[in-house]
């Protein structure tokens, strides 16, 4: 799970019993019928969720459970709604499995179909079936009975998400951190696209997972990680190549652009400077207002023109967000009254006033979207059987243009996180402002189905971060302390066909990241619709045999095997032992320095152990990242990643969490063992990149005419 401002307060482990009294049973049976958890397991034992928490979430959703007897009326309301209601919000229809309805002896049915033409049926007096054959889509359910009418979106779904066919290897990379010699002080999308070209091409890698290229919260400072956006539904365009788009050499300006871009490159690459994400926006933005002035060919144009209309009234709101905010600043809770919603009159009439500015705004999602395409393309031309996988982030920016835009179907006074574990104590609070299932539900989930239809539109496969929010998610009140929190459920049942059936639109296959707490069940049902896992080898054990390794003919098959990710040390620090002593320096360890050091090292004697045993290292012979991912290569996993950084054995994590300040998370470049930066011809270059990819070449596609380069000179593997 990627990390977030982890906002724990000392001494927050125990509640106060009269600060957040148990609760009592008009107030847990109305948090049941809303799909509020009432209790816990922190793995040391159940907890019970006090009622100050229950009342507060409640509240969130709309409920006034502020006294027993209001918490009474409320649950003989819900109880009585429930029994009345022909339909729920939203149907769940998955292809080839029966789907019945509960409807009344005579009721009329109808559904109009998304692509034309409707169906009509009368039901008997048994649970109305509905029909075998729906094709894949977002339909309108019509019943009437007894003088009623209800109406629900129906959202027929194939059972199973696209899969990767065969298994393949690929870079994980984060983007920012990718410089080559045209960048212009941090990665952009032109470097995603020759990374993609070379490792497709010269490495037979199989896809590029890159971080999160979410558009950020604009102003200074800006907050560098990329998962905590301003809008997850369009791209930032601090991503852009400047000199790719077409009106670059048709402007005056464009040589001094160039030497004061030269500039920042050479910061971080020959002075060691950490990418400076808001110096590198305030010269692509200069450079961005004054390529927006160069007139456009008919051509593109008119490409630009359909963009538009593709991307309708969300395209529309995103860019007001930012014009606005141009003006009352990036908070827009704090904005003038009128403003704070996109359905006010005064914000249409502001549309009117900032037109100039929506439009630019507009211009700039259309050009990230020409060059995310062009990336995309630039993958799959190389041989890449999937390409590029973006990764969902969990939420947004409260302050954001999502939290503005979709305020009507997220929580207010709200914040997602994580509760106590065996890791935190204090549990954790990311700052990001959940759904609200009751109002995604009313939505027939189309704002969720919009999100990951966006997503998919230039990529092979999507990563979805703590995809165990698609089941439930850690709510905590405004004001409270992340130990205060409970679980809200979701219907995991339509967010899983929404998942389904828009991966099936786009052709995606999908991973889910998995990794931490998560309830029994959920990857049997993750699995059992597609969606691939996300397996880290040092995590890989067997606990009901005392935690064990787990031997690589045991592990998942339906997963991305990897050695680690951006929230965790790299391999070099593994093996080194420097991540201990990287958390020891600020502050992190639960235990004593000497313990956890003793740990890990006992934790690296039972990998190097089990790759003698496997025939990957002889006795006595250290474990090496080539080992590693031959052991990856020796599980079943669909798709085995690599740390990009470990080609040049960069020892620093891209994010410590638990750290805001104290540590540069989200702002290094990619460096070698001695913390020197090395550009991307470097990374082609370098000795590690070479061994890694031959360790894993029996995982390179073979293009058609071409020989087999999975199998080396002499037939052996």
């Amino acid at each position: 799970m990627a990390a977030y401002l982890d906002r724990e307060q000392a001494g927050s482990e125990q509640v106060p019993a009269a600060d957040n009294p148990p609760a009592p049973p008009e107030l847990t049976a109305l948090a049941h019928a809303h799909g509020v958890d009432t209790g816990y397991d922190t793995g040391s034992g159940p907890v019970q969720v006090g009622a100050r928490t229950l009342t507060a979430v409640l509240a969130a959703l709309g409920v006034d459970a502020g006294t027993p007897e209001l918490a009474a009326a409320a649950l003989e309301r819900h109880r009585a709604q429930r029994a009345a209601r022909l339909l729920p919000p939203t149907v769940v229809a998955w292809q080839g499995r029966r789907t019945v309805l509960d409807l009344p002896a005579g009721a009329e049915v109808r559904i109009e179909l998304e692509r034309g033409g409707e169906i009509r049926e009368s039901t008997g007096g048994q649970p109305h079936p509905l029909p075998a054959d729906l094709p894949p889509g977002r339909h309108l359910l019509t019943v009437r009975a007894d003088g009623r009418t209800a109406r629900a979106a129906l959202l027929a779904a194939p059972p199973r998400i696209p899969e990767p066919t065969g298994r393949s290897w690929g870079f994980l990379a984060q983007l920012y951190s990718v410089l080559s010699e045209q960048s212009w002080g941090m990665g952009d999308l032109a470097d995603l696209a020759e990374l993609a070209r070379w490792a497709g091409a010269e490495l037979g890698a199989g896809f590029l997972q890159i971080n999160p290229l979410h558009a950020g919260m604009p102003g200074t400072p800006s907050d560098p990680s990329p998962y905590r956006p301003s809008s997850r539904r369009f791209a930032d365009p601090v991503h852009l190549r400047i000199e790719a788009l077409p009106e670059y050499t048709r402007h005056e300006e464009a040589p001094d652009l160039a030497r004061r871009a030269r500039l920042l490159r050479e910061e971080v690459l020959e002075h060691d400077a950490l990418i400076d994400r808001d110096a590198v926006w305030s010269l692509k933005r200069r450079a961005l207002e004054l390529l927006h002035t160069v007139p456009r060919g008919v051509g593109r144009e008119a490409a630009y023109r359909a963009f538009v209309r593709r991307e309708g009234e969300w395209l529309e709101r995103h860019a007001l967000w930012n014009a606005l905010a141009e003006v009352h600043g990036a908070g827009w809770h704090a904005w003038p009254k009128g403003l704070r919603h996109p359905a006010n009159p005064q914000v249409a009439a502001a549309r009117a006033e900032l037109k100039d500015r929506v439009e630019f705004h507009r211009w700039l999602a259309w050009l990230v979207d020409e060059q995310l395409h062009a990336a995309q393309r630039a993958a799959t031309d190389a041989g890449m059987p999937l390409g590029l996988i973006h990764d969902l982030a969990v939420g947004v920016h409260p302050d954001g243009a999502d939290a503005w835009v979709l305020q009507d179907v997220l929580a207010a006074g709200i914040s997602t996180g994580a509760p106590p574990d065996a890791f935190n104590a204090h549990g954790q609070d990311w700052g990001l402002p959940p759904w609200r299932p009751d109002a995604l539900a009313e939505a027939g989930y189309a704002p969720f189905a919009e999100l990951i239809r966006a997503s998919a539109r230039h990529a092979g496969a999507i990563r979805i971060d703590h995809v165990m929010g698609l089941f439930r998610l850690w709510w905590v009140p405004e004001g409270a302390r992340p130990t205060e929190g409970t679980y809200v459920r979701y219907d995991a049942e339509a967010m899983l066909a929404v998942l389904a059936l828009e991966a099936h639109r786009a052709g995606t296959a999908v991973i889910g990241e998995d990794l931490g707490t998560v309830e029994p069940g959920v990857r049997e049902r993750l699995a059992e619709h597609g969606v691939l896992g996300t397996s880290v080898l040092w995590f890989e054990r067997d606990w009901r045999a005392g935690g064990a390794v787990l031997p690589p003919e045991r592990w998942r098959p339906g997963c991305l095997a990897t050695l680690t990710t951006h929230d965790l040390p790299s391999t070099a620090a593994r093996l080194s032992g420097e991540h201990v002593g990287l958390r020891h320096h600020l502050g992190l360890l639960a235990r004593p320095l000497a313990e956890e050091q003793e740990a890990a090292a006992a934790e690296l004697a039972d990998w190097q152990r089990e790759l003698v045993r496997i025939g990957l290292l002889a006795e006595g012979e250290p474990p090496t990242p080539e080992a590693l991912y031959a052991y990856l290569l020796a599980t079943p996993a669909k798709l085995v990643g690599v740390w990009l950084p470990d080609t040049v054995g960069d020892p620093r994590p891209q994010n410590l969490p638990g750290t805001w300040d104290q540590y540069p998370n989200w702002r290094l470049p990619v460096a070698d063992a001695t913390g020197t930066p090395r550009t991307l011809d470097d990374l082609a270059a370098a000795p590690g990149t070479a061994g890694i990819a031959a360790t894993l070449a029996p995982l390179a596609p073979v293009p058609a005419g071409h020989a087999d380069r999975r199998t080396p000179p002499g037939g052996a593997v």
